[in-house]
């Protein structure tokens, strides 16, 4: 029993062996395959580490990138908030008018704007974090989750639709673009509603509130926000030519109520001064007018309402509203006074038309001093220099002219030319406190253009050389006389007008020697007047000394003599009384001197003679026949001598007749002028 319990065991071991050494080979064939796969895996190993360490770096990023996207929600939520007041604003103000409440519409039109100007910032500083976080968890997809890739997707694409929606508001149709629209409709109906006709001649007190009068106060408030709103978003273009039109129209409107239809006047009818005296005159005044009272309160507008802007934008519109609504007319209507032909009073004129340019001087500078205005500038400055240049060229030609009139006769009554009437009178005028200041000014600028000094002798010399040339003339004119005794009186004539200068403008430059010399050679050639022609008569009244002789014969043979005596003193007074009936006096100071001198000289010997006459007559009835002569009519006659033919004119009838003698003279002497 024992021995066959241990062969079993035997058995069982060598079994046990059998299945050892089967497993056992089992094994070192395992081995064998597991060192090959070592092998395989030993060398795949560095590119397994390589794997591992990039999923590890993925794994990281997309925590730190989820962190990223974390910081993004925020400022997409602010987005998404702002991006809906928009809209609520968009729709208030698409339900609102301006013109009803503007101050409200503008306070919500400045908020959306805000809201604009914030998506447009901000949605792209969203869009550009969302950018830099989708690029590195597309390249890591298999490990982002694909639903939130997904949804960023979709949101960026919403932020780039809220980063556009400015520009879509702002284009045309848009709804920011409606409501600046609005603003531009509310901008015009404010200026075409309030823009209103005031009184052409205002206070003069108001100069400097011009603009308050133009327009309300609280209308120009609502201008300026108006046009802040719209400088803001580039939105001028419309209402500067809008209010440039509207001022401009309101302008030459208030314009042409002053009835300025003569400042388009044809060349032709320019040409005539003496029809367009009254214009020029009319001129001035409208002129100072338009610039204190039109242009300024139009500057001072332009100045309120573009405060707020540049200053270029204001002068623009100032220079636009000028040059529109008439300034210009004014400045060729002047030019066209300096191109008609010369005449003396086309001097004074042009001396008017310098004056009332003097005189806006500061306000012109003031007004049209920009750049903007340098169409105006120029226009202005070119009339000044044609009325300088013109002014001093008649002038300065002014004693080569009297010279020229030497050609002409001289009055054959003997009175005093119109020349030297008229040049006096003419002299004193320039001289005068109206003209002598302006005529200084030209004439010193007109030295400074031609750099040289302007000295106070220019002027006296000048006028001194005036006189000169009308003494010679006088002294050419007085040998054109056939009888001497016409001649003196010629002399007498003219230098007693002179003398009548003496506290005028001209007697005070010429001085009291040159009048005292006049004086001299008036009662000088009076002298002369009243021994060439009066005193040769006297003659024939004389009788030899004696007692009347008591001969017959003798008596008989005196009394022939008497009466042939007296019938050629009748004669011969009666010859010089017609033709010095025709000569004239002008003087009447001078007239009554003259008149008496003469009946001191004639009359009392007319008397004496004529008594002795008819004493030795006495008998004879037929003998009173040849005293044709009372003393009585010999004074009278010689008392009413040298009279102006023109005075039964004296009054309108008169006045009329010395404007038309005064025009002659001008003619003729524009046409010496103009011959030059």
């Amino acid at each position: 029993m024992a021995e066959l319990g241990n062969i079993e065991k035997i058995e069982a071991a060598r079994d046990l062996l059998k299945a050892s050494l089967e497993k056992s080979k089992e094994v070192a064939s395992s081995l064998d395959e597991t060192g090959s796969r070592l092998q395989e895996i030993n060398e795949r190993l560095p590119s397994l580490e390589a794997e591992v360490g990039s999923i590890l770096m993925h794994k990281s990023t997309y925590v730190a990138v989820r962190n990223d996207i974390d910081c993004v929600i925020g400022p997409a939520a602010a987005v998404l908030r702002v991006y809906n007041a928009v809209c609520e604003l968009d729709r208030t103000l698409s339900l609102s008018d301006p013109h009803t409440d503007l101050f409200t519409y503008l306070s919500v039109m400045k908020r959306l704007e805000e809201g604009l100007r914030f998506l447009a910032s901000n949605c792209g500083l969203a869009i550009q974090w969302l950018e830099d976080i989708l690029e590195p968890l597309e390249s890591i997809s298999p490990f982002a989750n694909a639903n939130y890739l997904s949804k960023l997707n979709k949101s960026l694409i919403i932020l780039e639709e809220l980063h556009d929606t400015e520009r879509r508001a702002r284009l045309d149709g848009g709804s920011f673009s409606a409501a600046l629209d609005k603003l531009e409709n509310e901008f015009r109906k404010l200026l075409t509603e309030n823009t209103d006709l005031i009184p052409i001649e205002p206070p003069l007190s108001f100069v400097g509130e011009q603009a308050m009068l133009l327009l309300p106060a609280s209308v120009i408030k609502k201008l300026q926000i108006i046009i802040e709103r719209l400088k803001a978003n580039d939105r001028l273009g419309k209402c500067i030519p809008l209010f440039i039109e509207v001022r401009a129209a309101n302008a030459r409107r208030r314009l042409k109520a002053l009835d300025l239809d003569y400042l388009d006047m044809p060349s032709s009818e320019i040409d005539d001064m003496q029809t367009i005296e009254t214009y020029i005159e009319r001129w001035g005044k409208h002129l100072e007018m338009a610039v204190k009272h039109i242009f300024e309160g139009e500057y001072e507008l332009c100045t309120l309402v573009f405060e707020k802007i540049e200053s270029d934008v204001r002068m623009v519109c100032f220079a636009n509203i000028a040059m529109e609504s008439g300034i210009a007319s004014f400045l060729r209507f002047g030019k066209e006074i300096t191109n008609i032909r010369k005449d003396p009073m086309k001097l004074l004129k042009l001396l008017g038309i310098f004056k009332v340019l003097n005189n806006l001087r500061s306000d012109f500078n003031r007004l049209f001093g920009n750049a903007a205005c340098s169409e105006i500038q120029a226009l202005t400055r070119d009339l000044i220099k044609k009325v300088v240049d013109g002014a001093c060229d008649i002038f300065w030609e002014l004693p080569v002219q009297v010279g020229l009139q030497r050609r002409l006769s001289p009055p054959s009554n003997g009175s005093v030319p119109r020349l030297v009437i008229f040049m006096t009178d003419y002299c004193n005028q320039l001289l005068g406190d109206d003209y002598r200041p302006t005529l200084i000014e030209v004439l010193t600028i007109h030295q400074r253009w031609k750099q040289e000094t302007y000295e106070g002798e220019l002027l006296s010399n000048q006028f001194y050389n005036i006189m000169k040339e009308i003494g010679i003339n006088l002294d050419a004119w007085s040998l054109v006389y056939a009888d001497k005794s016409l001649s003196y009186l010629f002399m007498m004539n003219n230098h007693c007008h002179f003398c009548n200068l003496k506290g005028t403008k001209l007697g005070d430059i010429m001085g009291d020697s040159w009048l005292s010399a006049h004086e001299q050679y008036k009662d000088y050639y009076a002298a002369l007047y009243l021994k060439e022609s009066w005193e040769k008569i006297l003659p024939l009244l004389s009788r030899p000394k004696g007692l009347i002789s008591i001969n017959p014969v003798v008596r008989e043979a005196d009394q022939d003599f008497d009466k042939k005596r007296l019938k050629a003193f009748n004669e011969a007074f009666d010859e010089r009384y017609a033709k010095h009936s025709n000569w004239v006096i002008s003087d009447e100071s001078l007239r009554q001197n003259v008149c008496q001198l003469l009946v001191q000289a004639v009359v009392p010997v007319y008397r004496s003679y004529v008594q002795s006459y008819r004493d030795s007559v006495e008998q004879d009835a037929s003998a009173g026949k040849y005293v044709k002569h009372s003393p009585k009519s010999l004074e009278s006659k010689l008392s009413c001598l040298f009279q102006p033919k023109l005075s039964k004119y004296w009054g309108n009838k008169n006045a009329r007749l010395i404007g038309k003698i005064k025009n002659v003279f001008i003619n003729q002497f524009r046409l010496t002028l103009t011959a030059m």
